[in-house]
């Protein structure tokens, strides 16, 4: 009865770690994760400097632009049979509207885009060239203000715009014609009533 209660004692108590034979040069537990922890490191400060070279692709001439707000940019218009519904907005900047657009019928249209501030050209300046062209608008690729004024089309100091330049004859390293390229808008162009743009090369 003795040995059984001593072997059922044995069974209950936890080894030391002592006992067992520990090989030269093992690692604890703790630390047999720590090769996988260099590995996505690295991988991670690649990530960093493909993003960094990404973002140096598009060094722009104006870094940072004054945000335009909602309240300069749109002028509310009152609707309905006694003018109470203040859901549309009229765009008091220049926007570029697409070859193809078609209109909501205007009861159902929220963002009227006055055809007085439609463009389709902008002046772009070449940057190693040192001359300017007045090249055919192809779409807005960012306003920095927001994503809605992107959308919308509209063009304010520092959207980065698409323009046409065919015509200027420039080829990639395969032999292919340029068709569109960004170029950065320099001018308030409410203001001026042109668009003045930088080529971005």
């Amino acid at each position: 009865m003795k040995k059984t209660l001593r072997a059922h004692d044995q069974r209950d108590t936890r080894q030391r770690a002592d006992d067992q034979e520990v090989p030269e040069g093992a690692k604890p537990v703790y630390l047999l994760d720590r090769e996988d922890q260099t590995r996505a490191k690295v991988l991670s400060n690649m990530l960093k400097q493909k993003r960094k070279e990404k973002a140096g692709k598009w060094d722009v001439p104006i870094p940072k632009v004054r945000a335009t707000s909602e309240a300069e940019a749109f002028r509310a218009l009152r609707s309905g049979k006694s003018k109470r519904k203040a859901w549309k907005r009229m765009v008091t900047k220049v926007t570029f509207v697409p070859d193809g657009f078609t209109r909501k019928p205007p009861k159902y249209e929220r963002f009227i885009r006055p055809t007085g501030l439609r463009f389709k050209v902008a002046h772009v300046t070449h940057p190693e060239l040192k001359a300017t062209f007045q090249l055919p608008l192809l779409g807005v690729k960012k306003n920095p203000t927001s994503s809605l004024y992107t959308s919308l089309g509209i063009i304010t100091k520092g959207t980065v715009i698409e323009v046409n330049v065919s015509d200027l004859g420039l080829v990639t390293q395969s032999g292919k014609v340029v068709w569109g390229k960004y170029a950065q808008v320099t001018n308030c162009p409410e203001n001026d009533g042109c668009i003045n743009a930088v080529l971005l090369v």
